[in-house]
């Protein structure tokens, strides 16, 4: 009876010691893939919801992501590069198209296997310049399903 008491209270002694803690992210290196929404354009009808793959290796990062301005995706994607720092990821990129281009920033935090992005689009369209807002997540899979490196044998 008294060993189960101990157990008891060693048990909920845990748990308390563990909900007091917050879930730090394990920021792996991976494909995250997500989406960003931008505010409207001057020169679009509508908010843009475009996929952005974020690839993390060895705390640099490199990211792709859509550039619609009209029914079809535009031919070349925004590219760029960033770092992961802890749990803060910073990125920056740009794109080109016609007589239009933009510089990209966007930053964020890892919560468990995610981080939310925010930043801004500066576009030069013509001689005018315009920034807009975007914002949006992007995550990774489980571990479980992430790529793993096979162990090379070792020789005698």
């Amino acid at each position: 009876m008294v060993r189960t008491g101990i157990a008891i209270g060693v048990l909920a002694a845990a748990m308390v010691a563990t909900a007091g803690t917050p879930a730090a992210a394990e920021v792996l290196d991976a494909v995250y893939r997500g989406t960003l929404v931008c505010d409207k354009l001057p020169f679009t009808d509508t908010k843009m919801r475009e996929a952005i793959e974020v690839t993390i290796a060895g705390g640099a990062a490199r990211y792709t992501h859509i550039v619609r301005l009209r029914d079809t995706a535009e031919a070349v994607a925004e590219q760029g590069n960033g770092t992961v720092s802890g749990q803060n990821i910073s990125l920056q990129g740009s794109w080109s198209g016609g007589n239009r281009q933009y510089k990209a920033s966007y930053s964020g935090t890892f919560v468990r296997r995610s981080a939310r992005l925010r930043g801004t689009q500066t576009w030069t369209d013509g001689g005018r310049t315009v920034t807009r807002a975007c914002s949006g997540a992007i995550k990774r899979p489980l571990k479980a399903f992430l790529r793993r490196d096979k162990k090379k044998p070792t020789t005698p």
